[in-house]
């Protein structure tokens, strides 16, 4: 490979992941600090990149949070530290891997592996989008042929395309999933100002499916205008896919993104309920009422089983039950029982009969997934 500046010092490696039930992995592999899809509600500005502000000053970046979207650093390639990385997971004993991560490895957790590389100079544009696919091909490569781990890949790109032969050839070893909080091209470019648009992530999944991959969809995160008939026209749109898993999650409240979205609202003067990240109490309502909606949504179209909730791990405290039980008319001990279900879920993975099924156990029937008292 060619050198070029302005790469991350740290290379790319295979790093156990912090996901908090989520049931997307064990591992992550970024390619890249920052990412240049912009969305406004990213999480990871707060998680991950701000720790890392007097690196990153010292490529410019004086505000990581407010100016994420504006800065990509691919990493280096350092194969041997790679692969090093790689038989470090694969050696890992089963008994220190949490089971809901599927032994999977997932591209990517902090920023998008199919994203575009921006730079002023045309030439060292074109070297920047060589690397980053080498790094993503290389990766993918080394994978399959040295472990028996598995793969997730999330994005939002369409360039994902490029590589569906090298996908293909993992077999049900590997998931190729799409973000798709909605359909709604207009709203998309308010809240994910830089990503592509709905409309072509639907038509790259179809092509995943076309090519013979297993295709996940992530309806995360849905945003505060995203109302039942919006809802309802994503998930009809996605259920002829035949999805292995849906995820889904409303936004939550991470440091400066709720302050993001408004500012980049008000600079396109888009009107935005923004009042339900107001107070702890109405930000509370507008997750559970997501949550619960996309679920009843899910029941009807025969997508029950394959919908994986992510409810946020603060919804489960003595204050958010009461609240959420008093507003619902759900009882408090319904909603920790069904908030810790999904908590405790493991999600789907193909097998060689097709998807996998949850198992029913005692206090969950095989189809009883709705979030009512007659399920528990």
């Amino acid at each position: 490979m060619t050198a070029i500046n302005d790469l991350w010092p740290a290379p790319a490696v295979i790093a156990p992941n912090n996901f908090v039930f989520k049931s997307l992995s064990n591992w992550a592999l970024n390619i890249a600090v920052g990412c240049s899809h912009a969305c406004r509600f990213c999480y990871v500005p707060s998680a991950a990149t701000v720790k890392q502000g007097p690196k990153l000053a010292r490529y410019g970046v004086t505000d990581p949070d407010a100016e994420w979207g504006d800065y990509v650093l691919l990493r280096r390639w350092d194969e041997k530290r790679f692969l090093a990385s790689l038989r470090a997971a694969e050696n890992t004993p089963s008994s220190r891997l949490k089971p809901d991560g599927n032994r999977a490895v997932m591209l990517c957790s902090t920023t998008d592996p199919y994203q575009v590389i921006p730079h002023a100079e045309p030439e060292q544009r074109r070297r920047l989008a060589e690397h980053a696919r080498f790094l993503v091909r290389r990766s993918l490569e080394l994978i399959r042929d040295h472990s028996t781990l598995n793969v997730r890949i999330l994005t939002r790109s369409p360039l994902a395309r490029q590589d569906f032969d090298l996908c293909r050839s993992f077999g049900r070893r590997l998931l190729f999933g799409m973000s798709l909080p909605t359909l709604r091209n207009d709203l998309s470019k308010v809240y994910e100002p830089k990503a592509p648009s709905p409309s072509r992530r639907l038509a790259t999944l179809q092509t995943a499916k076309d090519a013979g991959l297993h295709v996940f969809v992530a309806l995360a995160p849905t945003y505060p205008e995203c109302d039942e008939a919006d809802l309802r026209a994503t998930l009809e749109a996605v259920a002829p896919l035949d999805p292995i898993s849906v995820f889904h999650e409303p936004i939550n409240i991470r440091a400066q993104n709720v302050a993001r979205i408004a500012q980049h609202a008000a600079t396109l003067g888009v009107p935005l309920d923004t009042g339900v990240f107001g107070s702890r109490e109405r930000w509370q309502e507008y997750a559970f009422s997501a949550l619960r909606t996309v679920e009843a949504i899910a029941s009807e179209i025969g997508l029950a089983y394959r919908l994986h909730p992510w409810p946020d791990k603060s919804l489960g405290s003595k204050s958010a039950l009461r609240h959420l039980a008093e507003t619902s008319r759900l009882t408090t001990n319904a909603v920790q029982a069904w908030l810790e279900h999904s908590w405790r879920r493991i999600s789907l993975w193909p097998s060689d009969d097709g998807p996998c099924r949850p198992e029913p156990t005692a206090d969950r029937p095989q189809n009883c997934t709705r979030l009512t008292t007659r399920c528990w």
